[in-house]
């Protein structure tokens, strides 16, 4: 038996050593990626030539309509059709993770929320049983809309596949480091970096450094794509040479396995006699990556106040309504304040979008205390939330020179949609009952005299 399981060492067919690429991944977003675990692997000049070497087959990977402009799809060149990868199904449970629709008329989501970090447990958990749903948005079924989740992972998945043909998932690492051996490739990620996995693609999840915690945002609309800099321009935020997708690796393994796929909210599984994780090589631009966090170059104000968090947008999936994002993935790092005669954190608001936040590690500046690494919050659509009294004191009576924003990493799931609790998010979940309390010390400073500060 041959096992092939670790990936080429060269980027790119015409030139295996090329400079600047990083061993196993290439670099960009949505580019056009070729590669190769054997040598001449991967036809040129065409598709789907009547025969490929090795005895390959040609196989399509599509993430798009065939008439979407641009197309998203990748051509795969596998020792089996993912056919022989699917066998009769057999419906299972699992029941901590959930999907939209899934509004639990015993739980209240109309609120402000925050979770400190969901303990790891005695019990052997993979990627499958550990997902952890705290909320959901729109429905599945019309593929709008999203959900949110904490991953708790100890066990690395043995002979064991998995897909979603729902979603596109963002994973998060806060602690401890994953690898995903997908059909394209293998990503390794830790804290301060994130993933994207496709739709339609198959994998398995493997503890590297254990354990392992996380948040993943389940995408069940159209891709994650970069924003738009506008007045910006072609500079900062995030960069597509900063994306890393993996370089071609395979498995030649023939043993009893197991492949499940989550379709329509629902998990099946089918038991199959070899490893599905066959692609010798591959060429296209749907794909999974990686992203490093640090290298995302935050821009703010240079002179006074305070712009819109979507200055920090990493990635957006869009809806149908222009400008309006059926998700953003927003990010809060380290960096420096330097806006004149302005409360710097962010102010009060409340607004369209749904936020889901979670914390990294560190301090996250508008509240100094009871958000801590690992934790998460929720501020629904239309509901008031902002500073608490520490923060809003601090900032409005400091000193305003130059500061740096130090040692501090969080994230935000926004979408168009209200955001419905689990009934893990409210029963199970480590809930700070007082969270609301937060703001109740703020007082009435109003005087109504004329040029009063």
């Amino acid at each position: 038996m041959n096992q092939h399981t670790q990936p080429h060492p060269g980027a790119y067919t015409q030139a295996p050593d090329t400079v600047g690429t990083t061993p196993g991944y290439m670099p960009g977003f949505g580019n056009d990626f070729e590669t190769e675990a054997l040598p001449g692997a991967l036809p040129q000049g065409m598709n789907s030539p009547q025969k490929c070497d090795y005895g390959l087959y040609g196989e399509q990977l599509s993430g798009t309509a065939f008439t979407a402009n641009p197309p998203e799809r990748t051509w795969c060149y596998r020792i089996r059709p993912s056919v022989k990868h699917s066998h009769r199904y057999t419906k299972i449970d699992l029941p901590y993770w959930k999907s939209a629709p899934c509004v639990d008329p015993d739980v209240i989501s109309l609120g402000q929320y925050r979770w400190d970090p969901v303990p790891h447990t005695d019990a052997p958990l993979t990627w499958l049983t550990g997902m952890r749903t705290m909320t959901t948005a729109g429905d599945v079924n019309t593929q709008v809309g999203m959900a949110s989740h904490v991953y708790l992972v100890t066990a690395s998945m043995v002979d064991e596949y998995f897909f979603s043909a729902d979603s596109e998932l963002l994973v998060v690492p806060q602690e401890g480091r994953l690898r995903f051996f997908t059909e394209l490739g293998i990503i390794d990620v830790e804290p301060k970096e994130i993933a994207i996995l496709p739709r339609g693609l198959v994998y398995r999840v493997e503890v590297l450094e254990g354990p392992c915690r996380g948040f993943v945002c389940e995408n069940y609309g159209q891709k994650f794509e970069m924003p738009g800099r506008g007045p910006i321009g072609a500079n900062c935020m995030a960069n597509p040479r900063d994306f890393k997708a993996p370089v071609a690796a395979f498995e030649d393994k023939e043993v009893p396995s197991t492949l499940t796929v989550k379709w329509c909210g629902q998990f099946h599984e089918t038991k199959i006699g070899q490893s599905p994780l066959d692609v010798v090589a591959w060429h296209g631009n749907y794909a999974p990556y990686k992203y490093d966090l640090r290298t995302y170059c935050p821009v703010g104000a240079i002179l006074f106040d305070h712009p819109d968090p979507s200055i920090f947008t990493v990635l957006t999936a869009p809806s149908g309504v222009p400008g309006t994002a059926n998700i953003d993935f927003v990010l809060f790092r380290e960096r420096w304040m330097v806006a004149e005669n302005t409360f710097r954190p962010p102010w009060y608001h409340k607004n369209i979008m749904s936020e889901m936040m979670g914390n990294i590690y560190g301090q996250y500046d508008a509240k100094p205390q009871g958000f801590i690494p690992g934790g998460m919050s929720l501020h629904n659509m239309m509901l008031p939330h902002g500073p608490d009294k520490n923060a809003f004191e601090g900032a409005s009576n400091s000193n305003l020179g130059p500061e740096k924003l130090d040692n501090t990493m969080s994230f935000m799931f926004e979408t168009r949609f209200p955001q419905h609790l689990t009934q893990f998010a409210a029963q199970e979940a480590p809930l700070q009952d007082d969270y609301i309390d937060c703001w109740t010390s703020l007082e009435k400073k109003f005087d109504g005299t004329p040029g009063k500060k």
